[in-house]
């Protein structure tokens, strides 16, 4: 048996804002550099392997913000948005590059092909959903074979491209990596022939078994192999009992006005196939929140996009998180609300119990009953805590 490739755990930056209850301005935090620096400084020295920042006419822009951060950080990597309508593949290969090689390697790419055609027309796309796929199709071999460093000529239905080329190539090889959602046929096409790796938004169990499955089929097909992620909220809390009370707590402002008024624009407003199957998963009910065994809707009430989180303490969520690994799922793309404060208790509660590819990039040698035990002081019942330190010393 093949041993389980170790979990890769990712962060979110809120650049359209942040707060502890959702629909509401109670405690509301503005997405502003200081506080956004804050939350990727700390789950870099957290141990995150980095943080995902969100694409659309909601948020800030994703290139500009990861740029204004980076070199705030030591090691944390930046999935930022890749959207093959918006930009030429020329141009978006130069920016990959440029900051993938300025970060010393620390750029990871999401394809955003998708979003609220209302928001794409803004934008200048005016393409349908199926169309949009096959756009990005044309797009994505262009920019793998400049970031790959072949002279490109291409005729397409969507892209012509004579004698494109690379000058200055990216530091990772051959290309950042390629991540991608998508829960329709031409999602999962395009994922299966052109990206790294396949991320699902945290529907149960059952429902991700089968994405996964078709995805490997037709990669099977086109003769690859590519890796998956799930994207969730977590909240994690000592005992199941203070968790549940904690998401009770994120919608306990939450009027159903405001509920009724998500869930039209959600639904009448997107073409998005998982959108649609998110808002299936609880159809604007807060009475039927729990969709799988600590699998929590609520919120996808108001929240487009991911709207599920894990529900529970370390061991319950872990135990949950390793269903999903066993359907191959590596990867996951965490965030909570307020983000600053759930990724400290994510990282100091949840991750002892995994089996993560990073380690907390600072770690603690004094022993931690010295100081909360009362003085201070190392406690002569840990002296290799006094020789750690003094080792550090010399």
């Amino acid at each position: 048996m093949t041993a389980q490739r170790p979990l890769d755990f990712l962060w979110f930056l809120p650049t359209s804002g942040d707060g502890a209850h959702l629909g509401s301005a109670i405690g509301r935090r503005t997405g502003s550099n200081r506080y956004l620096r804050e939350i990727a400084q700390a789950v870099d020295r957290l141990g995150y392997l980095g943080v995902l920042i969100p694409t659309g006419r909601g948020c800030e822009d994703a290139w500009i913000t990861g740029a204004s951060i980076v070199t705030h950080t030591e090691r944390l990597k930046f999935l930022i948005a890749l959207r093959p309508g918006t930009t030429s593949p020329g141009e978006s290969a130069r920016q990959a590059a440029a900051f993938d090689r300025l970060s010393g390697g620390r750029l990871l790419l999401n394809v955003v092909v998708g979003g609220n055609p209302a928001d794409l027309a803004g934008d200048g796309i005016f393409l349908g959903h199926d169309e949009r796929y096959e756009q990005a199709a044309e797009f994505l071999r262009v920019w793998r074979g400049l970031m790959q460093g072949e002279t490109v000529d291409f005729e397409g239905r969507y892209l012509r491209i004579k004698g494109g080329r690379l000058v200055f190539p990216p530091v990772q090889t051959p290309h950042p990596p390629l991540y991608i959602g998508g829960s329709s046929p031409p999602g999962h096409q395009l994922a299966a022939e052109q990206t790294d790796l396949y991320l699902t938004w945290g529907e149960p169990p059952a429902q991700v078994a089968e994405k996964i499955a078709d995805v490997r089929r037709r990669a099977a097909i086109a003769g690859r192999t590519l890796r998956f992620g799930i994207r969730l909220h977590l909240i994690v809390r000592e005992t199941d009992e203070q968790a549940w009370a904690a998401a009770d707590g994120l919608i306990a402002h939450l009027s159903d006005d405001v509920i009724a008024a998500a869930q039209r624009k959600l639904t009448e407003e997107s073409d998005s196939e998982g959108q649609r199957r998110m808002v299936a998963l609880h159809g604007g009910s807060r009475t039927k929140l729990e969709v799988s065994p600590n699998l929590w809707a609520g919120v996808g009430l108001v929240r487009g996009g991911a709207g599920t989180a894990l529900v529970g303490s370390p061991a319950t969520i872990k135990a949950r998180i390793d269903e999903y690994r066993a359907l191959g799922i590596d990867t996951i793309v965490g965030s909570g609300f307020p983000h600053l404060e759930e990724a400290y208790r994510v990282a100091e509660l949840l991750f002892p119990l995994l089996d993560l590819s990073t380690r907390p990039a600072e770690q603690n040698l004094i022993d931690p009953a010295a100081i909360f035990g009362g003085g201070g002081a190392i406690s002569a019942s840990a002296p290799e805590f006094a020789q750690a330190l003094a080792d550090r010393a010399r």
